[in-house]
């Protein structure tokens, strides 16, 4: 118990010293503040209980689950200090169209965190970085990133962000909008957070007919009706079984391309070569459960993203292929009026 007050006493002080942005209600709006169990309400009328650390604005039980199994299985294979390599500094200094050095200073949300690709960036680089996550991979990426006066971590839902409107110099959402509900509202609800003059910066999967050229929406189709746990069991299994024979032929590309057909792996060797075969097989495990357990998946075109930032009022929108399928960003006008979702 004394260390659990202690720790968040330590993160009020941050806020208050700091530059920090702090918790609103995401019910009320209303401010809240900080003991030993709770981030609450003055009068108490609105709790949200600190676990492990880190309050909890959502229940536990939510579309998210699997991906909390996921990311604190794979806490690590997707960090550029764990794999010495800069795949997630190159994605994220492109989306943001600067470099991360400028991020030094800035206020920014980080929304949908996992366990902390990104995260370990924004707070190397100095940002006043706000991040949260509707799993339990918050837990994951707090142990990965740890306690940093720039740093300040949440489980949230992105519909009910914990922040004020308009409060952020930038507001980063990367692998996460195609996995919501329903994507505009999300971006919608994003695009609140940004001050005047700031930045969204977000992407999303690409509409491709190749996806259903294939077995994998059939193999999605069964397991994203399991018990995330069982499904992981499945998924394990299978890539245990089609690993070895798609690395065996990976050479003949034709070949592999034939068996990727039947296959419901994700593979990163031609994307990312250099590394060992047993990276590349955690590898699918992670990602063949992302691509198949994930409740929600949807597709959008590079035409759709810009429709979307565009009514809501963005400038400078910047769209291209890449990534995960569509890398977007938009500027918030300084005269915006706070967009309303409707």
């Amino acid at each position: 118990m004394q260390q659990n007050d202690n720790m968040t006493t330590t993160i009020a002080q941050i806020q208050k010293t700091s530059g920090m942005i702090p918790y609103i209600s995401p019910v009320s709006g209303r401010p809240l503040s900080c003991n030993e169990k709770y981030w609450q309400t003055d009068d108490g009328s609105e709790r949200y209980e600190i676990i492990n650390g880190i309050v909890r604005f959502v229940p536990s039980d939510n579309y998210a689950e699997a991906f909390g199994l996921q990311w604190n299985t794979y806490k690590k294979i997707q960090l550029d200090s764990y794999t010495g390599k800069n795949y997630s500094a190159e994605r994220l200094q492109r989306c943001l169209g600067f470099p991360l050095e400028n991020l030094r200073g800035l206020t920014v949300l980080e929304a949908g965190c996992g366990p902390g690709r990104f995260t370990e960036l924004l707070v190397k680089y100095g940002a006043l970085t706000h991040s949260f996550d509707l799993s339990h991979a918050v837990d994951a990426n707090m142990e990965n990133i740890g306690r940093r006066e720039n740093y300040q971590i949440a489980q949230a839902d992105i519909y009910a962000i914990p922040y004020p409107d308009e409060a952020f110099d930038v507001v980063c959402c990367l692998g996460v909008i195609q996995h919501t509900p329903d994507p505009e509202k999300t971006i919608a609800s994003l695009w609140k957070k940004v001050k005047p003059g700031g930045w969204l910066v977000i992407d999303h999967y690409r509409w491709r007919w190749a996806y259903y050229s294939t077995l994998k929406p059939l193999y999605r189709f069964v397991l994203v009706r399991l018990k995330p746990a069982l499904a992981k069991r499945i998924i394990d299994a299978l890539v245990d079984f089609f690993f070895p024979i798609q690395w065996h032929v990976r050479r003949w590309r034709a070949l592999h391309q034939f068996i990727n057909r039947f296959s419901p792996l994700i593979v990163h060797y031609y994307d990312f070569p250099g590394h060992t075969r047993e990276l590349y097989h955690e590898w699918a495990k992670m990602d063949t459960m992302d691509s198949t357990t994930d409740r929600y998946k949807h597709l959008r075109t590079k035409e759709q993203i810009r429709h979307t930032l565009a009514q809501l009022g963005g400038s400078e929108i910047w769209v291209q292929e890449g990534g995960n399928g569509i890398e977007a960003r938009a500027k918030k006008p300084i005269t915006s009026v706070l967009y309303q979702h409707q």
